[in-house]
């Protein structure tokens, strides 16, 4: 009997290893012969634990599995779900960064290999680096870190350049609120991470690489190492990558938690074991970067995507998306919400049929007031822009970003003035201190919002005069995109900021 049980963080914040021990210990007091595999995840958090049974018909699936039910379900008395891959929720999805995502043993290179892994690597193996770099740029990938950058263009900066070393490294510093999308596929499919860094290094001519992975991700932090001791052992890593006499190596560093480190300049800057501030640009990353050489700076689900790429070909990732948004978005849906979890589809989902089709609208059964997409820096989107498609110019056109795809919903009880604080206290904690605009502006921005909180309606001109100087004088996207939230709060939801005038008056 061969059952699978997540050991992906939400999962056992939800009790799967309690559930994993019960099934252990029943099977061996009823003498039944058991495999627990230890799987990542397959997104649909309010399942978890979800606990699958490989059949002849395939995995069946059991939800919210608690210790005590362990005993029916081996007697076979517990109401499943069906198939995993029928469930309405995960059958509608277009998987391609996380098809293997908690399909697999995280840890099992053989499992890894059986479902497609290595395929896009033997084939980038076979390409000369300005073909690597040009599939890419066919792809339409773009960084899926929140600033959606053309990731192939990036790569062609760096290959391009002359320099005797260079580097890739991943942002796994997966700070925004919200969002667990990179903590999930490094749990559940860390052999993809390391290939499509891999792939990265063979493109531009980089023969060392990093992972940046905060310190509160102590699961994925352990899988990774273990992953990458792994995969240098097997020939992945190292001075001859599968034999083909080509070097790629790498190492996982731990950061401290600071969100400023999400940037990719004071990542390097930490990386190098300085203090996380901003650096000013120009010179790029791509051509001064970690210790001074040419450095591909990509978030985790860019270079998960990488394999993906390469195993079916540019022309089949960009067949999916919306404009210029190509291929899917893994949307993390959070907050106040019925079905939270990760959803991969193709650009072009309305935020509404998110948030009320997939989603299933608030958990709380009230209405949906706001959602918060591309996490504690992106946009408060109205209902009234529930029609906006999931793409990263359409957003633009509507006042919001993509970021991350991290969505946060609210119900009609959340105050939008106490919102709009909570945006500026956060930048002001998490400043680095480099720039006036960002320290001192969010600062100012709490103090302003809290005289329009006593019923100071002149201090509203202010804060919008405020946000604007953020917005054009700070150095990077913590201080310049704070004003999202903060103007989207008072644009869109005027009553809540009135409240508080007329409870002075």
């Amino acid at each position: 009997m061969k059952v699978f049980v997540p050991l992906d963080s939400a999962a056992k914040a939800l009790g799967a290893d309690d559930v994993a021990d019960a099934l252990a210990r029943q099977a061996a007091a009823r003498g039944i012969d058991i495999r627990i595999v230890r799987n990542g995840t397959r997104g649909m958090v309010w399942l978890e634990p979800l606990v699958e049974v490989e059949t002849p018909q395939g995995r069946i699936g059991y939800g919210n599995v608690t210790p005590d039910q362990v005993p029916d379900l081996l007697d076979g008395k517990l109401n499943g779900l069906g198939r995993v891959e029928d469930i309405d929720w995960f059958a509608r999805q277009t998987r391609l960064t996380f098809a293997r995502c908690g399909v697999i043993d995280p840890l099992d290179m053989d499992d890894y290999q059986a479902n497609g892994g290595l395929v896009g690597l033997r084939r980038a193996l076979t390409m000369t680096k300005a073909r690597i770099v040009q599939e890419v740029i066919d792809s339409g990938l773009r960084g899926r870190g929140g600033a959606g950058f053309p990731t192939g263009i990036k790569w062609k900066t760096v290959a391009e350049a002359e320099a005797p070393q260079k580097y890739i490294v991943c942002n796994a510093d997966e700070g925004d609120s919200g969002t667990f999308a990179d903590r999930m596929i490094i749990e559940g499919d860390p052999f993809q991470l390391i290939e499509g860094m891999a792939i990265a290094g063979l493109g531009v001519g980089a023969t060392r690489g990093y992972v940046y992975l905060r310190s509160e991700y102590p699961d994925a932090i352990a899988i990774l190492t273990q992953a990458v001791k792994i995969a240098r052992q097997r020939g992945l890593l190292g001075a001859d990558v599968l034999g083909s006499g080509r070097a790629f190596d790498m190492e996982v560093r731990t950061g401290a938690g600071a969100y400023v480190c999400g940037e990719e300049t004071s990542l390097l800057n930490s990386l190098e074991g300085k203090r996380g501030t901003v650096r000013a640009k120009p010179p790029l990353p791509a051509l001064q970067g970690f210790l001074g050489q040419p450095t591909v700076v990509n978030n985790v689900i860019s270079l998960t995507t990488i394999p993906v790429i390469f195993e079916r070909g540019a022309k089949h990732y960009a067949d999916f998306g919306l404009g210029r948004s190509r291929g899917t978005v893994t949307l993390q849906i959070a907050g106040n919400v019925k079905r939270g979890g990760l959803f991969e589809t193709a650009f072009g989902l309305t935020l509404g049929e998110v948030v009320n089709d997939i989603g299933g609208g608030t958990a709380s059964g009230r209405p949906v007031k706001a959602v918060q997409v591309g996490g504690p820096l992106g946009a408060y989107m109205h209902i009234d822009q529930f029609h906006t498609p999931m793409g990263y110019e359409e957003f633009d056109q509507n006042g919001g970003l993509i970021g991350h795809a991290g969505l946060v919903v609210f119900d009609d009880t959340v105050d939008m003035l106490r919102m709009a604080r909570f945006a500026m206290e956060f930048c002001a904690v998490e400043s680095c201190g480099k720039c006036t605009p960002c320290r001192i502006g969010a600062v100012r921005g709490v103090e302003t919002i809290d005289r329009i909180a006593q019923g100071d309606a002149a201090a509203i001109p202010l804060l919008t005069d405020l946000c604007e100087t953020m917005k054009d004088g700070s150095l990077c996207a913590l201080g310049g995109f704070t004003p999202f939230p903060v103007m989207s709060a008072l644009r869109n939801f005027p009553d809540d900021f009135a409240t508080y005038r007329e409870a002075a008056e």
